[in-house]
């Protein structure tokens, strides 16, 4: 079977969707080799991270044979039909205009549709183009996929779409978080980034969906001997969130970090306390998986998905109540039998997320979309 894949996230973006498409096209690969895999994109970034990708002998990279501007929206279909290829995936809410014309089946993941719940939050452009695509890539393509049963219900809430053709299927995260460091390692990297001996960690772009300050206003009352370790984009939101820094003076308990290489993030999830991810929505919340699989205590906001990436062994809280959070957080600092107890079920837990269950639900969705 020949597979391709909308690839410009795999072989450019070095976060969020471009490792949920690098994860799981390398699974599909390892797990499936008896299938070919192609690779549409644009361009490719060079970086060791993409590299590695584009280097798996089981992966044909496909640039373009022509130099349309449109070229993914519509010039790709030739390429498709003249790579004979069986099936298309478009991995990030979008798939070709017309690809139905040409009688190849196609399927199109969903990750969220934010840009709907929280319009103040993107551009009027911005909006408008996402809007096209989600809809029309849903409307077209013969399956949908949703990375969480809350993405599910959005899409059938705003669109009107036929529950019978979305299949939920989660992500997994990469590799890396499932291998545990070295002390030397992480003494390495804690020197690198003068990390302290006591953290709470945070990953995500620093926005305002992402509710940071909720957890700036939680660290006021966490023991003094704990930081709070902030890894993650600034947006105009970061100007809201220093001025509550300042405000209740804990400028020197909070550390920001940006462009932490990727082989150094799982090291830093390994040594933090406890993960903290008060975000008022997401579509599905990978940097939680990643905690629970590095051995973190987690603890995440009520009102979406959180829930579902995080299990019933880790602790929730209204997004709104920093107190709350404080509370929670402070209760697995006191007690280390809770902390171990929700280590131990959280990684239990998270196997769901396996990349080889991950992988074989996706090869079956395929198999049932060819008929």
């Amino acid at each position: 079977m020949k597979i391709g894949f909308d690839g410009k996230r795999a072989a450019n973006n070095l976060t969020g969707l471009g490792n949920y498409s690098r994860s799981l096209i390398a699974q599909l690969a390892k797990y499936f080799p008896q299938n070919q895999y192609f690779v549409y994109t644009p361009k490719v970034k060079n970086n060791p991270q993409i590299r590695f990708f584009t280097d798996n002998k089981a992966i044909c990279l496909k640039l373009p044979d022509t130099k349309a501007i449109l070229w993914r929206t519509l010039g790709i279909k030739k390429q498709l039909i003249n790579d004979r290829i069986d099936l298309f995936h478009g991995l990030s809410h979008e798939l070709p205009i017309g690809i139905r014309n040409t009688g190849i089946p196609s399927i199109v993941t969903i990750h969220d549709l934010i840009f709907i719940r929280y319009p103040q939050n993107f551009g009027v452009i911005d909006r408008f183009i996402y809007k096209v695509k989600t809809k029309n890539a849903c409307k077209n393509a013969n399956c949908i996929i949703a990375i969480s049963e809350q993405t599910k219900r959005d899409i059938i809430s705003f669109y009107k779409t036929d529950p019978e053709k979305i299949e939920v299927i989660y992500q997994s995260c990469d590799d890396s978080f499932k291998s545990i460091a070295t002390e030397e390692v992480k003494e390495q990297v804690k020197k690198k980034y003068n990390l302290p001996a006591k953290y709470i960690l945070n990953v995500g772009t620093i926005e305002t969906r992402k509710n940071l300050i909720a957890l700036v206003r939680a660290l006021e009352t966490i023991d003094e001997e704990f930081k709070l370790i902030v890894i993650g984009k600034k947006t105009g939101y970061f100007k809201k969130v220093e001025s509550e820094i300042q405000r209740l003076n804990l400028q020197s308990r909070i550390v920001f970090l940006q462009h932490i290489p990727f082989t150094d993030l799982p090291v830093i999830y390994q040594m933090a306390s406890v993960f903290a991810y008060p975000s008022v929505f997401e579509g599905f919340g990978i940097p939680i998986i990643e905690a629970l699989y590095s051995k973190i205590p987690v603890v995440a906001a009520t009102g979406s998905c959180l829930e579902e990436a995080g299990g019933p062994a880790s602790l929730y809280v209204h997004p709104d109540d920093h107190i709350a959070l404080s509370d929670a957080i402070k209760k697995i600092l006191a007690n280390p039998s809770l902390r171990e107890d929700m280590i131990g079920k959280g990684l239990t837990y998270v196997q769901k997320f396996n990349n080889e269950n991950i992988s074989s639900q996706m090869m079956q969705l395929y198999l049932k979309t060819l008929g």
